[in-house]
């Protein structure tokens, strides 16, 4: 998954770190599944790679396509704190593996 920076500093919160587990809320709050995360990374925007793109899984998985939807949503997301989108940008590139799906 990738997330602003930007926010993380906003909000004081820390970031993610590698070997601790989380639990994923679908959209009505109900527990998903439980993922440990196994690497996080920051990289300016334009420096994001197209392996990371294509583990993502969206769209068609193309640096092109991940870029494009990112770069609307960060757009969005920042405007609603004031804050302007950058192509330097830092991104927090997290990586996590599926311990438990809860069903």
């Amino acid at each position: 998954t990738a997330s602003a920076y930007p926010m993380y500093e906003l909000e004081g919160a820390s970031l993610p770190q590698a070997d601790t587990y989380s639990i994923v809320l679908g959209s009505h709050g109900e527990a998903v599944c439980l993922i440990r995360t196994t690497d996080v990374t920051l990289v300016p925007f334009d420096q994001v790679s197209a392996q990371h793109a294509y583990k993502e899984g969206e769209g068609d998985r193309s640096l092109a396509y991940w870029r494009q939807v990112h770069e609307d949503f960060f757009k969005q997301e920042l405007a609603q704190v004031d804050l302007s989108f950058t192509s330097q940008m830092l991104v927090v590139c997290e990586e996590f593996q599926v311990v438990k799906i809860v069903e």
